[in-house]
């Protein structure tokens, strides 16, 4: 009989802590009473760290904690707590480390052994419960920590003091620091940038796209610096290795094929296999990436990517309130992929014969299947190709698969879904809208830009504490934890997206606001006052995760590092730069180049791990550009030049708008952070007026047709 009032995480908000609440584990949750517990009663501390949609934290949940024997084990000897990662990705930040400095990897489910004073001594990831291909059993990991603790804790102690002291003093924060405090410069040209477009060359697979071999991530972040350095230097070879990829992963089974949306990884090096859980965070970078090589290359299928991984997003990844979920789980009915998976058989009964023959062809389904007995969808072969076979033309094939994926889809709603991790992330939902608002303006489409208004106002208003501050997380009407700083950094860059969609300037209110949380300008309530946790380190001009406002552990070293998700650094050192070229506010841009600055000894040696940052470094150098427009909103000539502007690759612009009688700020009146980019630029009646600076350039203003021809692409696409 399971003790249930011995597990605590009933009340959690976390959908992963609530799947474990019924287990026989006396769990408890992350916070003082549990730490209290493992101080009062001198017990190491068990903590596991994973998330809703990991499939091995399920396959370690069904085969040990939900096992009788470990769970006495445990519960005798332990103080067993459970973290979701994308709550508290501080303490995975710093516990993850711990793991891969004890065994060279790492991963999750996170299995780490703490002492009562919070400091590792042994981690590992996923053990089974019993000894398997030379991993030992949980059993025996249990019963090892149980011992060395129980007769060797001296040397216990010892190594977890050693340990917490090499966590402290990283060889890579260590380096940030003496770039800083060695005066390093931020480089004037674009050597570093080409030295990371060589880097990814050499990891690039011309034949398969992407970077390395299995398993197998799509990179979204180096994309989009491979399309910046294209921009900036001409380069065909970075041009293709974006297209190239982009091209292979939308035809992969790794691209959901019949609802739209992106999996997390292919665990082969040709996107066939995907390791199927489905996250927010992943469909909105690819989103806005697919979108960029769009614009950069005129290739119609790349926005036809965009659209379908938007539209997944909006029809079945959105709350009520407005906000994203964060996640899809990979397994139903305890079986990675079975909801995504097809036989021949299973086609034809909901098309029939004849179109589910030219869909199988398509789409590879065959009775061998493979996966499992069963087929992936993906597009091995080029439509033109199939069209020729069937003795169809091209625009007829595209209309039947377009009819079949409908009907498909259909279908497959009534199948068991996968488990759904229905919390609303800040950083997360941040990324969401900056897609959402950025494809919203460049396809034309209201519906991406009204969800990204619906979920920037959930965040806004109803994302907040009881004092007040922005919160990390939401769900269910029920708000955790203190923004960290992806959070601010990455809900500021979608609001300034929203803004430059939409042109109301209540968007660059709100990202000013939290700009100035994150620099320490403001507290985090936005009372105007000196915050006590700004998010600053002073060694170094990075970013921390946390502020003093946060929970203090064991080390804060500040986030330089990109993983799935840009760094706070990388992110709040673009955002910053694009909010400075807005409100020319100096020391949104000095805060920039010092984050900036931090990143160099790293991306000296491996510029892939901070590719965010060499984003942000790339407009740094420029030449960026203001474009201003005072012009009616409605009135044609505004909606050409705005549309020029929209529909092509400008990474390095911002684009803002004011009506004539808006424009000159009044006398007397409250400030507007967008008032110094419009002073002394007026407008008229009939017309749209240009007002374009370069560096420290500006050109004479331009109006109407002049305006429009100013703004048009000097040369054709490629």
């Amino acid at each position: 009989m399971i003790d249930e009032c011995k597990n605590r995480l009933t009340d959690s908000t976390s959908p992963y802590l609530l799947q474990h609440a019924s287990n026989p584990v006396h769990w408890e949750p992350w916070g003082l009473r549990a730490l209290a517990r493992a101080v009062d009663d001198e017990k190491p501390i068990f903590l596991s760290i994973g998330y809703s949609a990991c499939h091995w934290c399920h396959v370690m949940a069904h085969e040990s904690f939900e096992n009788e024997a470990v769970a006495a084990l445990l519960n005798r000897s332990f103080v067993s707590i459970k973290v979701d990662r994308e709550e508290r990705p501080d303490l995975d930040s710093v516990y993850m480390a711990a793991v891969q400095l004890l065994t060279g990897r790492g991963g999750w489910p996170m299995s780490v052994f703490l002492t009562p004073t919070l400091e590792p001594f042994f981690a590992g990831t996923y053990w089974p419960p019993e000894p398997r291909q030379g991993m030992p059993g949980f059993l025996q990991v249990l019963a090892a920590v149980s011992d060395a603790w129980d007769n060797r804790r001296d040397a216990v102690t010892k190594q977890a003091t050693e340990l917490t002291h090499s966590l402290q003093h990283s060889p890579t924060i260590t380096a940030a620091a003496r770039s800083l405090h060695g005066a390093a410069a931020v480089p004037s040209d674009s050597d570093l940038l080409d030295r990371a477009s060589r880097s990814l060359s050499q990891s690039y697979d011309s034949r398969y796209g992407g970077f390395g071999s299995a398993p197998k991530f799509p990179h979204p972040m180096d994309l989009r610096l491979l399309l910046r350095t294209y921009s900036r230097s001409g380069r065909v070879h970075d041009l293709e290795m974006v297209t190239h990829t982009l091209a292979q992963m939308a035809a992969g089974g790794m691209h959901d094929q019949i609802g739209g949306g992106f999996s997390r990884y292919s665990v082969d090096e040709r996107w066939l296999v995907p390791h199927f859980e489905k996250m927010l965070s992943d469909n909105a970078l690819l989103a806005v990436t697919y979108l960029e090589a769009f614009l950069a290359t005129g290739r119609e299928e790349f926005a036809t990517v965009v659209r379908s991984t938007l539209d997944y997003l909006v029809r079945e990844r959105t709350d009520p309130s407005g906000g994203l979920w964060s996640a899809e789980d990979a397994d139903s009915e305890g079986e990675e992929g079975k909801f995504y998976v097809w036989t021949p058989s299973e086609i034809a009964a909901v098309l029939g014969p004849e179109e589910a023959a030219i869909f199988c062809l398509a789409y590879d389904a065959t009775d061998a299947g493979n996966f499992e007995g069963h087929s992936i969808l993906n597009l091995p072969r080029p439509l033109p190709t199939i069209a020729r076979e069937c003795g169809l033309d091209l625009a007829d094939l595209d209309r039947r698969l377009a009819d079949s994926r409908t009907a498909l889809r259909a279908a497959r709603q009534h199948r068991v879904r996968p488990g759904n991790d229905d919390k609303v992330l800040v950083a997360w939902n941040g990324l969401a809208i900056d897609s959402l608002a950025r494809a919203g303006a460049s396809l034309k489409s209201d519906r991406y830009t009204l969800a990204a208004v619906r979920a920037a106002d959930f965040l806004l208003s109803q994302c907040r504490d009881a004092e007040g501050r922005l919160a990390h997380q939401w769900r269910q009407g029920r708000t955790s934890g203190l923004a960290f700083a992806e959070d601010l950094a990455c809900l500021a860059e979608g609001l300034i997206s929203l803004y430059e969609a939409t042109f109301d300037e209540r968007w660059i209110v709100a990202a000013t606001g939290l700009a100035d949380v994150l620099l320490g300008q403001i507290s985090p309530s936005g009372s105007g006052s000196l915050s006590s946790g700004g998010f600053i380190d002073p060694a170094t001009g990075a970013f921390f995760q946390t502020s003093a406002d946060h929970e203090k552990l064991i080390v804060r070293h500040p986030d330089l590092l990109d993983n799935a998700t840009p760094s706070s650094s990388g992110m709040a050192a673009t955002m910053l730069l694009r909010l400075a070229s807005l409100t020319g506010h100096t020391p949104y841009r000095t805060a920039a180049e010092a984050a900036i600055a931090a990143v160099l000894p790293i991306a000296q040696q491996a510029p892939s791990a901070v590719s965010q940052s060499l984003i942000a470094l790339d407009w740094l150098l420029g030449p960026a550009i203001e474009t201003v427009l005072v012009g009616q909103p409605d009135q044609a000539s505004t909606r050409d030049v705005v549309t020029a502007v929209r529909g092509q690759f400008r990474p390095r612009e911002v684009l803002a708008l004011r009506a004539p009688a808006d424009a000159i700020p009044h006398a007397g009146g409250p400030g507007r952070p967008l008032d110094a980019l419009f002073h002394s630029r007026p407008g008229a009646a009939e017309t749209v007026t240009l007002y374009q600076c370069s560096g420290q350039t500006c050109l004479a203003s331009v109006s109407g047709l002049a305006a429009l021809a100013a703004v048009q692409p000097k040369q054709a696409r490629p």
